[in-house]
């Protein structure tokens, strides 16, 4: 085979020279790529701040809201704290409110709900203000009755009208978020863009549901519904006797009294603590666990011999306020009182076991026992002199003897 006229990318195969060569594709050189450079970003560049003015402002804004938030949760809780069975979610949220602190130490950490508390509280004063139109028209309506009755036609209808706008501008304040500011002004170019959406109605139901859900009413109700079932059985026994010391004979009486506070003295001691561990752990046999929490108050014995002494002194003033029957109008109005003052000493508690917790008990033998044996020493007074005020209240309480069952220092936050 003549091989002298082939390429030089040919080249023949030296075991069969049938076969044509093999092309060999050239090499090609490879183009460099430039990679542009990495930028780091200069540690130095910071984003702008905010004025000084405007951070002041941010902040006023902030704590009013907070303030305003707090003031909401304790009319709200004081409001279902007077009505049957829905009184239960007041204790719920105190039990939560506690165990949360217990858990992490921190006393802010027991402020929860409040800011959503305040969005309510806002829903709630709109449309009393926006209401205002309302009434007023309607008054005038009513006295156009007495005045000159061939004129109310013109007051009715104008009533009806006011009302009726009215109460389509509290629903689409209600759909833009429910904000103070928003029941304010209405919107109007927004209302008509929002008529225009497509999903304006799944929107507005997911927003409700969020809310809903939000509040955790189940979860809160059946906290307080095995609080309150477990701090009865605690107390049924002393508070049994002493109610059954009024039925019996003088002497006889006696001496059950005195068995019933003593057994209340013992349970005082415990059952404050003995709440927030059953809310902590959420197991309703938590109850009756008594050596952790004795474990705990024994490594800040006087951080309990505060908390318990806290929601005792609290609750001594407010037994002024069941003298009276109040009426069922302003009955949430004495309930106000006692969720102020009930208030702290849950959170109080929840701190003590959320500090004895985070804190190593004393190698010392000694100062170990006479740490605690002190903190008991200064707490029997005041549970002595609780005891003694509990009982005296049954003469001048408006349900006598059954008023020994309503304890509001821990139960539910109500006056009865």
């Amino acid at each position: 085979m003549n091989t002298q006229g082939q390429d030089e990318g040919f080249q023949p195969d030296g075991n069969n020279p049938d076969l044509p060569p093999l092309l060999v594709p050239p090499v090609l050189e490879s183009v460099p790529v430039e990679i542009p450079p990495k930028i780091e970003p200069s540690p130095n560049v910071s984003p702008p701040r905010r004025s000084l003015l405007v951070r002041m402002g941010v902040g006023i804004y902030s704590t009013v809201g907070w303030c305003f938030g707090m003031l909401s949760l304790i009319g709200g809780l004081a409001v279902i704290s007077v009505i049957p069975i829905v009184n239960l979610l007041s204790l719920g949220y105190l039990l939560h409110a506690s165990a949360t602190i217990a858990r992490t130490g921190r006393l802010r950490d027991g402020f929860i709900g409040v800011r959503r508390a305040g969005q309510l509280g806002g829903i709630v004063l709109g449309i009393w203000l926006v209401l205002w139109p309302a009434r007023f028209i309607a008054l005038l309506r009513d006295s156009a009755v007495i005045v000159d009755p061939q004129r109310v036609g013109g007051w009715s209808v104008a009533m009806w009208i006011v009302t009726t706008l009215t109460s389509l501008h509290i629903i689409w304040a209600l759909l833009r978020g429910g904000k103070l500011r928003h029941f304010f002004w209405p919107a109007p170019i927004r209302f008509f863009r929002w008529l225009a959406t497509p999903e304006k109605f799944s929107i507005a139901r997911d927003a409700v549901w969020e809310t809903v859900t939000g509040l955790r009413l189940p979860k809160l109700f059946w906290l307080g519904t095995r609080g309150f079932a477990g701090t009865v059985l605690w107390l049924l026994i002393p508070v049994g006797l002493m109610i059954l010391a009024s039925k019996i004979a003088h002497n006889a009486g006696i001496l059950v009294s005195l068995l019933g506070g003593l057994l209340l003295m013992g349970v005082l001691l415990i059952i404050p603590f003995q709440q927030i561990w059953f809310a902590r752990e959420n197991r309703f046999r938590a109850f009756i666990e008594i050596g952790p929490v004795c474990r705990l108050a024994g490594r800040a014995p006087f951080k309990f011999w505060f908390a318990l002494t806290l929601t005792l002194v609290l609750a001594v003033p407010l037994f002024l306020l069941k003298i009276e029957l109040t009426p069922a109008e302003i009955t949430w109005l004495p309930a106000l009182f006692f969720v102020v003052f009930g208030l702290p000493a849950r959170l109080m508690i929840g701190w003590a076991m959320g500090r004895a917790e985070q804190r190593e008990p004393s190698s010392n033998f000694l100062l170990r026992w006479f740490s605690r044996l002190t903190a008991l020493a200064l707490a029997l007074p005041f549970i002595f002199s609780y005891v003694v005020i509990l009982f005296f209240s049954q003469y001048i309480s408006w349900n006598g003897t059954l008023s020994l069952l309503e304890q509001h220092a821990f139960l539910v936050p109500s006056p009865f």
